[in-house]
C-alpha cells in the first residue's frame, strides 16, 4: 500500500514541477487504452445537501488498523475539491500521519450539463467555495458565485453529521484542508463557524478583494477577551502560499494572516509559511507540509529537529494525560500513580479542566514522587520533547548554578557577603557610585542590590555592547547608579540583581558562565535539549530567555529535594542550597502572595493540609512556570504555560495535588 501510495506522490509532485517548468515539445503520441485507475481503500458515499437538494459524493478513506481496534476513535480531515486533491493526500498521510480518516467532498454532480460541459465537472466550485457574489452580472449569473454560506450548512449539517455517526472519529480533531479557491471557503469557515473544524489548512486562497468582507467578520465574531474562553476562534491555523505568487493573490493573504494575529487571541495558533512556487507548484509541498505541521497537533512528541517559534507552536487536539510515564531513557525514573481512586480522579479532572482552559493557558503538569515520575501532562502548546520558555523560573537556575560553584570551591559561603567587586578585578572602582561596596552577592540574590538607574538614560545605554561587554557591564551598572545605601537596599524585583550574580560566577569559574552551566549542571543531569541566550555583555541570561523541556525542570527539581545530590554526588552545596530555599526575606509588594517569602532566586510558602503544614520551595516564572519542591512528602510538581495571570492554577496545586500524596 505504501510503495503504490509513494508511486502516486512522487508522479503528481514531478508532473506538476513539469507543467509549470514548461515543454518545448508540441506533439504527444497518443495514449494506450486501459482501465481507470481504481484505489480500493477509498469509499465512494453518495450524500445529499438535504437543505438545498444538491447531490454529492464523500471520498473516504480509513486507517488500515480502523477494523482491528474498536474503541479506537480517529482525528479527521475534511478536504474540498476532492478530485484534484485526493491522492496528494492520501500518499501524505500515509507517511506522516497513518491513523486518520480522510473525507474527501466532492463537486456537485447533478448540475446542469450544458454549463458543464463548458466549465468542466468543477462547475459547483465557484459558487460553493466563494464568499462574495461577481461584480459582473453575467458572470455572476453563470457561476452564482457568493453561496459559501450554503455549503458550509451543508458540511456541518450533513457530511459532519453523517461521518462522526457513521465512523469511530474523535470530535475534538477535525481538519479542513482546501487550496485556492476552497483556501478560501477555510477562511470564511474560519470567521464565521469556527467551532466547524479545530483545524484549517488554507493554501493560496483567493482573497483578492474579501479582506474587508474579512475584516467585518472578524468584528461581528469579536474581540478575544482572557477572562471569556466563548471569545477564542479555539483554531490551529495554517497558511502558505507560493512565492512567486502574484502581487494581487499574496498581499491579500499577507493581510489575513495579519488579521488573524492581531486578535492576540490565546486559542488561536497562527503559521504562516511561504512556499517555493507559482500559485499551481506551491501546491504539492503545501500539501506535505501541512500534513507535517498536522502532525505535530496530534501528538504530544514533535520530530527530532523540529524548529519552530513558541508562538508559532500548534495547540495539541487533545491533551496527553498520563499515570504510567515511559522511560524514555532521559535519566528520569518512572513509576505508575499510587494513589488513592478519589485522588487519581481528581487528578484526571484538574487536567480536563487545564485543557479546557479554566485555569488559564497551561502547556504541562508533571509531578515525580519519591524521586520517580508517576503523572505526565501536556496541553495546548506542551510537548515532551520541546523546550519550553521558563521567564523568571531562570533566576531559580542561575541560583543553582552559583550553588554548583560554591560545592566546586570556586566561591565559599563567605563569599555571598563580600562586595561584588573583590571578583571582579577588571572593574575600576574609583569611578563607581558611592555605597558600592554594599551590593554583595547576598543582596543581589535576595533582591536588596540597591542600584538606582535612571531608565531613560539606561534606553540608549543597553544597547551598547562595547561598553557594556564582560565586566564592563558591572562598571557602568555601578557608575550609573545613584549611591547605594542602607535605605536604597529593599526589595526591588530584577532591578539587574541577576546579571550581577553571573558575572561573578563567569569571573570565578574556569573557561565561561555559559561552558560551567552546560558541563558541570546541565550535562550531570543530562539536560541536552535546551536554549539559553547571551546578554548583550556576552554573559548568560541570568533571569529569563532560557528554554528546556518539562522533564528536565523535574530534575532540577528533584535535585533540590535530594538536598542537592545526584548518584551520590554532592552538585549544590547544601549549606548554600539551604540558604536558597528558605524563607530569608519577607517582600513587601502587590503581586507577591502574603505567605510567600523570598531566598536566593527561589520562593518559599508554607501549604496546610489539614491539620499539618508543609515547607514548599520553588521556583517560579512569568505565565505559569514553576519547579515546586515538598521536601517533607517526597514531592516534585511542576507546571509550564503562557498565562496571563498565573496564580489561578495554584489553587488546585495546593488543594488537589499536594494534598493526593499526604498519607
Amino acid at each position: 500500500m505504501k510503495a503504490s501510495k509513494l508511486i502516486v506522490l512522487l508522479i503528481l509532485i514531478i508532473s506538476n514541477w513539469v507543467y509549470a517548468q514548461g515543454n518545448s515539445i508540441k506533439t504527444f503520441p497518443s495514449p494506450a487504452i486501459g482501465s481507470a485507475l481504481v484505489l480500493p481503500q477509498i469509499q465512494v458515499v453518495p450524500i445529499k445537501d438535504a437543505k438545498n437538494a444538491r447531490n454529492y459524493e464523500l471520498y473516504i478513506e480509513l486507517p488500515q488498523d480502523y477494523s482491528k481496534h474498536n474503541n479506537k476513535h480517529y482525528p479527521v480531515i475534511y478536504y474540498t475539491d476532492a478530485n484534484w486533491h485526493l491522492e496528494m493526500l492520501s500518499g501524505s498521510t500515509e507517511y506522516m500521519l497513518e491513523d486518520v480518516i480522510l473525507v474527501g467532498i466532492s463537486w456537485q454532480l447533478d448540475v446542469n450539463e450544458a454549463l458543464k460541459k463548458d466549465v468542466g465537472p468543477h462547475l459547483s466550485r465557484f459558487r460553493d467555495y466563494s464568499m462574495s457574489k461577481h461584480s459582473n452580472p453575467e458572470i455572476q449569473n453563470k457561476y452564482q458565485f457568493g453561496q459559501a454560506n450554503k455549503h458550509l450548512d451543508f458540511i456541518r449539517n450533513d457530511v459532519i453529521k453523517y461521518v462522526e455517526n457513521t465512523y469511530r472519529t474523535d470530535p475534538n480533531s477535525r481538519t479542513y484542508f482546501g487550496y485556492s479557491l476552497s483556501g478560501e471557503f477555510g477562511a470564511y469557515i474560519l470567521l464565521t463557524q469556527p467551532d466547524t473544524f479545530n483545524n484549517y489548512i488554507i493554501g493560496s486562497p483567493t482573497l483578492k478583494g474579501e479582506i474587508d468582507y474579512l475584516s467585518e467578520l472578524n468584528t461581528k465574531y469579536g474581540p478575544f477577551d482572557a477572562s471569556d474562553v466563548n471569545s477564542s476562534l479555539k483554531a490551529n491555523v495554517y497558511v502558505a502560499y507560493g512565492s512567486q505568487e502574484k502581487a494581487e493573490v499574496a498581499e491579500p493573504i499577507d493581510a489575513f494572516v495579519k488579521l488573524l494575529k492581531q486578535r492576540r487571541d490565546n486559542g488561536l495558533s497562527v503559521k504562516k509559511e511561504v512556499i517555493l512556487g507559482d500559485h499551481g507548484t506551491a501546491f504539492p509541498t503545501t500539501a506535505v507540509h501541512s500534513v507535517a505541521w498536522l502532525s505535530t497537533l496530534l501528538s504530544p512528541v514533535v520530530p527530532d529537529n523540529y524548529d519552530v517559534s513558541f508562538w508559532d507552536m500548534p495547540h495539541l487536539n487533545n491533551p496527553y494525560v498520563t499515570t504510567t510515564p515511559e522511560d524514555r531513557n532521559d535519566g528520569i525514573l518512572v513509576d505508575t500513580l499510587a494513589v488513592n481512586s478519589k485522588d487519581r480522579d481528581e487528578l484526571l479532572n484538574l487536567s480536563k479542566a487545564i485543557f479546557d482552559g479554566n485555569y488559564g493557558n497551561y502547556d504541562a503538569l508533571l509531578i515525580s514522587h519519591k524521586n520517580k515520575l508517576v503523572f505526565e501532562s501536556y496541553y495546548k502548546k506542551g510537548r515532551i520533547n520541546l523546550p519550553h520558555g521558563q521567564a523568571s523560573a531562570v533566576k531559580g537556575y542561575t541560583s543553582l548554578v552559583l550553588g554548583r560553584a560554591i560545592q566546586m570551591g570556586y566561591l565559599s559561603m563567605e563569599d555571598l557577603h563580600k562586595p561584588l567587586t573583590h571578583f571582579l578585578k577588571d572593574v575600576n572602582t574609583e569611578t563607581l557610585t558611592k555605597g558600592y561596596e554594599k551590593m554583595t552577592l547576598h543582596k543581589a540574590l535576595t533582591m536588596h542590590g540597591g542600584l538606582n538607574i535612571d531608565p531613560d538614560k539606561w534606553k540608549v545605554i543597553k544597547t551598547d555592547s562595547i561598553r557594556l561587554k564582560g565586566q564592563g557591564l558591572v562598571q557602568t551598572l555601578l557608575e550609573e547608579s545613584k549611591p547605594i545605601t542602607d535605605e536604597s537596599q529593599t526589595y526591588l524585583y530584577g532591578n539587574y540583581n541577576p546579571i550581577l550574580v553571573m558575572s561573578v560566577i563567569d569571573a570565578v569559574v574556569p573557561g565561561t558562565a555559559q561552558d560551567f552551566i552546560e558541563t558541570e549542571l546541565f550535562d550531570k543531569l543530562g539536560i541536552t535539549n535546551y536554549k539559553w541566550s547571551n546578554h548583550i555583555s556576552g554573559l548568560p541570561e541570568a533571569g529569563w530567555r532560557a528554554s528546556i523541556m518539562s522533564r528536565d525542570m523535574v530534575k532540577l527539581g528533584n535535585l533540590v529535594l535530594n538536598k542537592g545530590q545526584l548518584n551520590g554526588e554532592q552538585l549544590i552545596s547544601v549549606a548554600y542550597l539551604k540558604n536558597a530555599t528558605s524563607g530569608l526575606v519577607k517582600p513587601a509588594i502587590d503581586w507577591m502572595p502574603k505567605h510567600y517569602s523570598y531566598g536566593y532566586f527561589w520562593y518559599h510558602t508554607p501549604v496546610t493540609v489539614g491539620d499539618n503544614t508543609y515547607d514548599a520551595t520553588l521556583a517560579w516564572g512569568g505565565g505559569g512556570q514553576r519547579v515546586i519542591v515538598v521536601e517533607a512528602l517526597d514531592l516534585t510538581i511542576v507546571i509550564s504555560g503562557y498565562d496571563r495571570d498565573d496564580d489561578k492554577i495554584m489553587t488546585p496545586i495546593f488543594e488537589t495535588v499536594i494534598p493526593a500524596f499526604v498519607q
